[in-house]
């Protein structure tokens, strides 16, 4: 396994919320950094160049998670600006909420395209491209646990990310790679708060015993753990949720 100062993370959606956060904090860490992008290119090379002025290596790729050409194109941009991948932090998807007997199709297909076929495409490059002591970590919800109505869509789409993780890190014996998943709770990101009025947010705050919500910052220490120190942790997801039943 290569040093950390040499490691190199691409994180998908990287410019958004707590992707933002996990290249942050991998970068102070001591990681080169890709930061992908779908959409808000501006946004992107903004962080590199915070990361750069911080003292790390990092370039911005875009692609659409779900399409295998675009994102395997992104894989091997990162390849010919740093050598290889070391880690694959996949934090892109979309949330939609809504009851279940209501729900629009299409919002469906669109949110299920991103959170199980772009969590697929990703895992499946992650798992041929990566090098040996490298990690992928997919994203979760707490949510599968917590079970509260109007999230069934979304929740569906999150239980097959589990479910494809967990396979592939069985699947990936003897290649000294570790596949995990974080879970998180209730985090304070515009994808979280978008909708929800003051009510409401102080509402999923209380649920919690830490009785706030978590912060992306805490949710990247989360995946700093599994990216860099956490190589027994293996074919699980680590619920990050302040104590969220």
């Amino acid at each position: 396994m290569s040093t950390t100062e040499s490691r190199v993370a691409l994180v998908t959606g990287g410019s958004g919320g707590i992707g933002r956060a996990v290249v942050q904090r991998l970068a102070a860490d001591g990681f080169t950094i890709a930061v992908h992008y779908a959409g808000n290119a501006a946004r992107a090379e903004q962080l590199v160049d915070e990361v750069a002025a911080a003292g790390s290596k990092a370039i911005a790729v875009d692609g659409d998670v779900a399409d295998e050409q675009a994102m395997a194109a992104a894989f091997d941009a990162v390849e010919a600006a740093f050598g290889g991948i070391d880690v694959v932090v996949n934090t892109a998807g979309v949330m939609v909420l809504g009851p279940i007997a209501t729900f629009d199709l299409e919002a469906l297909d669109r949110m299920h395209r991103t959170n199980i076929r772009g969590t697929f495409v990703v895992s499946q490059l992650a798992a041929n491209r990566l090098r040996a002591g490298g990690a992928l970590i997919n994203f979760s919800t707490s949510q599968t646990r917590a079970q509260h109505p109007t999230y069934g869509p979304y929740v569906a789409s999150k239980a097959a990310v589990e479910g494809l993780t967990l396979i592939l890190a069985r699947e990936l014996r003897g290649k000294n790679i570790t596949v995990n998943a974080v879970a998180p709770g209730p985090v304070a990101t515009p994808l979280f708060l978008e909708g929800k009025d003051d009510a409401t947010i102080d509402r999923f705050a209380g649920l919690v015993p830490l009785e706030r919500l978590g912060q992306p910052a805490d949710v990247a220490e989360a995946v700093a753990f599994l990216a860099g120190p956490a190589r027994w942790v293996n074919g699980q997801v680590l619920f990050t949720n302040g104590g969220l039943a």
